[in-house]
């Protein structure tokens, strides 16, 4: 993952300082772009230890619409805990349900989108089935963005948009990810294994190679208290990368077997990282 220790460096060479709601200011760069081959390894950041029983667990509390923080804790993921009852803005919304509610955040929009006209569109679905039945779609999108259900949500998404592209001559699935804000210290390693996973189980369920993975970045910023970090780690020389070891209990799409609401019963234990030997884990306060 050379490239995203890259990345690291032209925003500490080339970013701006930029303030923002957090009060924390930034090294902020305007445009980025991250690009990840499923078939040379997982890509598990390897100069810091990654929490992937974390990544595995948000994850799948997305995939399953959660809006509690309690619900993610179940899951072994406790980075919705801060968002949910520590940020001064949602704590006054008169939305917010009570303790660890998060509201109308990635995964209730995923499964659970508002039509304007009534009811509702389970968007994972739609794209599973997209995959495999109009594979050359260049619509199948899941998209979290709800400008008016801001006012419903602890914290607006940051990875706003997941574009599905279909090899179908070499039976390979590609996933685009465009994300408005990047935390590049402590958000993007947690996002790029986070996607690299979603690409992987909609992959085998639907039964074609995970391939290539884009990350696109909007705003990509390391916070000013995270600058000795993100220095320690850019001194550290990456390791082999991991493969990612999916239980045998997930079935693999065939022509004659695709059954997509496997996507609901997915367990944390399904998933490992074979191989994985990263450096120490290097800790760095969340802005919330």
């Amino acid at each position: 993952m050379r490239n995203y220790l890259d990345l690291l460096l032209d925003v500490l060479e080339n970013g701006y300082r930029q303030g923002n709601r957090t009060g924390i200011d930034t090294l902020s760069i305007p445009g980025a772009m991250l690009r990840f081959d499923l078939a040379k390894g997982f890509p598990a950041v390897t100069t810091k230890k990654l929490a992937f029983k974390a990544v595995v667990g948000e994850l799948i509390g997305f995939l399953r619409g959660y809006d509690s923080a309690a619900d993610f804790r179940r899951l072994n993921c406790r980075i919705w805990d801060q968002n949910a009852n520590e940020n001064g803005q949602w704590l006054s919304n008169p939305n917010r349900k009570g303790e660890d509610d998060l509201g109308r955040i990635y995964g209730v929009q995923w499964r659970r989108w508002n039509r304007s006209g009534g009811g509702e569109l389970d968007q994972v679905m739609t794209a599973l089935n997209d995959i495999r039945n109009n594979p050359t779609s260049r619509r199948i999108i899941i998209n979290a963005w709800r400008p008016d259900e801001f006012d419903q949500m602890a914290l607006p998404p940051c990875h706003v948009l997941y574009q599905f592209i279909v090899n179908t001559e070499r039976k390979e699935l590609n996933l685009c990810m465009y994300q408005r804000s990047a935390d590049l210290f402590l958000g993007s390693a947690f996002n790029i294994a986070s996607s690299a996973l979603l690409l992987s189980i909609f992959a085998r369920l639907t039964g074609y190679r995970p391939r290539v993975l884009s990350l696109f970045m909007g705003d990509a910023h390391i916070y000013e208290n995270h600058l000795d970090q993100v220095l320690e780690q850019t001194r550290r020389e990456p390791r082999r990368l991991p493969q990612l070891k999916i239980s045998d209990r997930i079935p693999v799409g065939t022509t004659e077997h695709f059954d997509p609401t496997w996507i609901d019963r997915i367990e944390p234990d399904d998933f490992s990282l074979d191989g994985y030997d990263p450096h120490p884990a290097i800790k760095a306060p969340m802005a919330v």
